[in-house]
């Protein structure tokens, strides 16, 4: 009885142990952290689902906080990181900042730094931006070049506008997958985002598998 007991443990012992799912840390502002939807309507849920649905192990943390800014993004990044320890990491601010008529050579500036301290011992990257949505916005160009820039700069995966899938629809179709305010995509709207975000953060996974 004794030696079977002994078979069986040198047995499991001799098992290779299963690998830990993937963690992707995705590191924004409320458009990530799901302001003004249900807990399991927000970006990052149905992103989890749209990853579980196509056969990937992987847990999406969510490290967004309303009200974020690039410059708050810069100081919490470096936390952020050590308490979660992603495999990988979605970075997605830079609203606010547009909101608040921040310069973008200084919106430039924090994103450097946070790219640079997430991708540090080559950790890989998703960069996610926004893009101005008023045509007459002088600096509308100084902004949509900030994101290929820095996503060449740190050799990340880039999506260059998180609202591009809505701003796709005909006329404006795109109003009807925003809340109330205007500004935020509804549980729809989400959804019509992820199925673009999705493959990127595939390509993503693949990077991150690739350094284990």
């Amino acid at each position: 009885m004794m030696l079977r007991t002994l078979v069986l443990i040198l047995a499991l012992a001799a098992m290779p142990a299963a690998a830990a799912p993937l963690r992707i840390l995705a590191f924004g502002d409320s458009l990530t952290e799901g302001y003004g939807l249900p807990r399991k309507a927000g970006l990052v849920p149905q992103l989890q689902k749209w990853l579980r649905a196509r056969g990937h192990d992987v847990v999406v943390v969510n490290g967004g906080l309303s009200g974020d800014t690039t410059a708050g993004g810069r100081v919490r990044i470096g936390y952020s990181l050590a308490r979660h320890k992603p495999d990988a990491v979605i970075v997605e601010l830079g609203g606010n900042d547009l909101l608040m008529g921040f310069s973008p050579t200084m919106v430039e500036e924090n994103l450097d730094s946070i790219l640079s301290q997430a991708g540090k011992d080559g950790k890989p990257l998703l960069l996610v931006g926004i893009a101005s949505p008023d045509p007459d916005d002088p600096l509308r160009r100084d902004w949509a070049d900030i994101w290929p820039r820095m996503a060449a700069q740190h050799d990340t995966l880039l999506m260059e506008n998180l609202y591009q899938p809505l701003f796709d629809m005909p006329d404006d179709g795109y109003k009807t997958m925003l809340q109330p305010d205007g500004l935020h995509a509804s549980a729809e709207g989400v959804g019509l985002i992820v199925q673009s975000l999705g493959p990127k953060v595939e390509a993503l996974i693949a990077q991150a598998e690739a350094r284990r």
